[in-house]
């Protein structure tokens, strides 16, 4: 696997020409954060776009501040390598050593104190994909880091009144190990997908709605 290779020189330097690209495409970004975060925390994400992990950078920057890295395709941090200089780090998961190896530098980087950020789904798939079908790795990490909370970050993709699209994100609450329906692993994982795919609806509803009281603009 790519071990990250994080700077942060380049970190501040990519920030400034990741927001002049979302600001190039996008009108803006919505969040919603209802509460307070924890220090460090396992963060999981829908994945339905290519721009994902630069949304995601852009959020830490400007909204979440953690030490965050983010687990990613092998083949996408080959491709794109300036990721592992932003935290990212590799997942082969066409070899299960390579899937082992990548959960246990997951949780090497949550014992030095680190937030890990992961796209559950695995691929890009549709926004409107139901169900969302996470791969159990997530559960696997919190399962060896029960003291760690698991935060929910949804994202939703939107073209309103305006020639460019919107990103709304809502920060969902802290999720631990044993408040998990299921005894299994795979009930487990259930029950996680379940409180994420809730989550995402709801954030769905509201932007249907237009309901955006509770979003601040953060591009």
């Amino acid at each position: 696997m790519i071990e990250a290779n994080k700077k942060a020189w380049f970190e501040a330097v990519f920030s400034i020409y990741n927001r002049q690209l979302l600001k190039r495409y996008f009108k803006d970004i919505y969040l919603q954060l209802d509460q307070p975060l924890p220090s460090q925390a396992i963060f999981t994400i829908n994945h339905s776009s290519w721009w994902d992990a630069l949304v995601l950078f852009h959020l830490n920057r400007h909204a979440l501040k953690h030490d965050l890295f983010v687990m990613m395709h092998e083949k996408g941090l080959k491709d794109y390598p300036f990721f592992g200089k932003l935290g990212a780090f590799s997942v082969n998961r066409l070899s299960l050593k390579g899937i082992v190896k990548a959960l246990n530098y997951s949780g090497t980087l949550l014992k030095e104190g680190k937030s890990v950020g992961l796209f559950p789904q695995g691929d890009e798939f549709h926004l409107e994909k139901r169900p969302l079908s996470f791969l159990p790795g997530t559960i696997a990490i919190m399962e060896k880091n029960q003291e760690i909370p698991l935060i929910p970050i949804a994202f939703y993709y939107s073209f309103g009144h305006t020639k460019k699209q919107e990103i709304y994100i809502k920060v969902g609450d802290p999720i631990y190990y044993h408040s998990l329906n299921g005894s299994s692993r795979k009930e487990r994982n259930s029950s996680l997908e379940q409180l994420f795919t809730k989550q995402l609806d709801s954030l769905k509803q509201n932007v249907v709605d237009e309901h955006r009281d509770s979003f601040r603009a953060i591009l």
